[in-house]
């Protein structure tokens, strides 16, 4: 059971290691010469939880959207969220952001329901890693994810999208609440802010290379 008791204090937006800031939005839709390399990435959550948003705020070339409109067959089977949202991925949503001009992240977000999981594991091939965003509004709805993740053996960090009256709670709950391991980094964002969401996939990229410096 996912203890609801919020802690004194946030979970703190920690800022990574100093790294160059990404390329603007819109800065073209073509690779510069000085990138050396690419990964690509899954961002994963349930319904409603910010994934479309966080991509489409990042990307630097306009983000492909599968968004449909929520029809009364799939509320038989999908969990309504907060927030009167009335459209929901079906397949998937894309991006691009470039870190330090040298890495391409190629963003690839999944839809959010349990019953889109064959199209979730085919997303999930090649994959280095993954973001996952999380509400404290309702920590129960990322199990589903975060499972996925676990039993593909994908390495991910965790986002908390800070949603207006969600509750806080700090680091070492939420990661006792989502069964983490200790090493998961935890960091607060706002999914419709670039300087924050750049920093949740700045601390995943950090922990991708922490995670292969350890197995190497």
């Amino acid at each position: 059971m996912v203890s609801k008791a919020a802690s004194d204090a946030p979970v703190p937006a920690t800022t990574p290691a100093p790294v160059a800031a990404p390329q603007p939005a819109g800065s073209g839709k073509y690779l510069t010469s000085s990138v050396a390399g690419a990964a690509k990435i899954l961002v994963v959550g349930p319904l409603g939880v910010g994934k479309t948003t966080l991509i489409g705020t990042v990307s630097e070339i306009k983000p492909l959207s599968t968004e449909a409109v929520m029809t009364q067959a799939g509320a038989r089977v999908d969990t309504l969220v907060a927030g009167g949202k009335t459209t929901t991925t079906v397949a998937l949503d894309f991006g691009r952001m470039t870190i330090d001009g040298e890495l391409v992240l190629y963003l690839f977000g999944t839809p959010g329901q349990q019953r889109f999981l064959p199209a979730w594991r085919d997303l999930a091939k090649g994959a280095l890693g993954a973001l996952a965003l999380v509400d404290t509004r309702d920590l129960e709805a990322s199990f589903d994810a975060l499972g996925n993740l676990e039993e593909l053996g994908l390495p991910f960090a965790v986002a908390v999208n800070v949603f207006p009256g969600s509750p806080q709670h700090g680091a070492d709950d939420l990661r006792a609440a989502l069964d983490l391991l200790p090493g998961t980094p935890v960091v607060a964002c706002d999914a419709r802010d670039p300087a924050s969401s750049v920093r949740a996939l700045i601390a995943l990229v950090q922990h991708l290379i922490h995670v292969a410096t350890e197995s190497t």
